[in-house]
């Protein structure tokens, strides 16, 4: 409830257990923490917002979700290196590109993900379509895609000239 920030608790303290050892683990895999990462002292399933960097692809946390305040901070040397890296994941909930328009459009079109945002970190609302690819998810919540979801469409082809007695057409 602190007016100071807009960083809420997490759902629970198991959450907090979850994401304070995953953040522990990354450590003791070779990740550096640049800042935050801690419990902080007050009452509440609070996590200080941490930054991490040196994750390989070889460690458990650039392997999995962390649902919690950890942002993991990635070098790379050009556009192509990012995709790759982005792409590398069994994952594809969502993902974020900030950069000129035109050329941050561009690279989000190669993510392989359910959303990528363009200069911005969410923009839900209910009449955009909403989930996941690969482990994250299969097929589409809210806008008319969320629809489809509840809906079976039935396609019946009859091809020309195809010879039919008056039995078939019951």
């Amino acid at each position: 409830m602190d007016t100071e920030t807009d960083i809420p608790p997490l759902s629970s303290e198991s959450a907090v257990e979850e994401i304070l050892s995953q953040i522990e683990r990354a450590l003791h895999e070779g990740a550096r923490l640049i800042r935050g990462g801690y419990r902080p002292n007050r009452k509440g399933a609070y996590i200080e917002p941490a930054i991490l960097t040196g994750i390989t692809p070889g460690m458990t946390a650039f392997k999995e979700e962390i649902f919690g305040p950890v942002l993991m901070v990635y070098k790379v040397r050009d556009d192509q290196e990012a995709i790759t890296l982005a792409n590398a994941t069994d994952f594809g909930l969502g993902g974020a590109v900030f950069g000129s328009d035109v050329r941050a459009v561009a690279i989000a079109r190669k993510i392989e993900s359910g959303m990528v945002y363009v200069n911005t970190l969410t923009a839900a609302s209910p009449e955009r379509p909403f989930g996941g690819t690969k482990n994250s998810g299969f097929g589409r919540e809210q806008s008319e895609a969320g629809i489809m979801e509840f809906v079976n469409v039935k396609n019946i082809v009859v091809a020309n000239g195809a010879r039919r007695s008056n039995n078939d057409m019951r």
